[in-house]
């Protein structure tokens, strides 16, 4: 029995309640994103940073 299936087998309110459940942990992850990153040691220091965000100029080529 395929995923799509098995969820679509599954009563409304039940398949309403894992809607809703995922929905809940997507918000709180993206809340609490920052905490999680810092205690588990992965957060990026404000140097690094400034460098992952750094825009290169291209220069663009005449089609003449």
């Amino acid at each position: 029995m395929s995923l799509w299936s098995s969820y679509k087998s599954l009563s409304p309110k039940t398949r309403a309640a894992l809607g809703v459940a995922l929905m809940l942990n997507a918000s709180a992850m993206l809340m609490f994103s920052d905490q999680i990153e810092s205690a588990l040691g992965l957060s990026v220091k404000p140097e690094d940073q400034q460098q992952l965000f750094k825009v290169y100029p291209v220069e663009r080529e005449n089609k003449s």
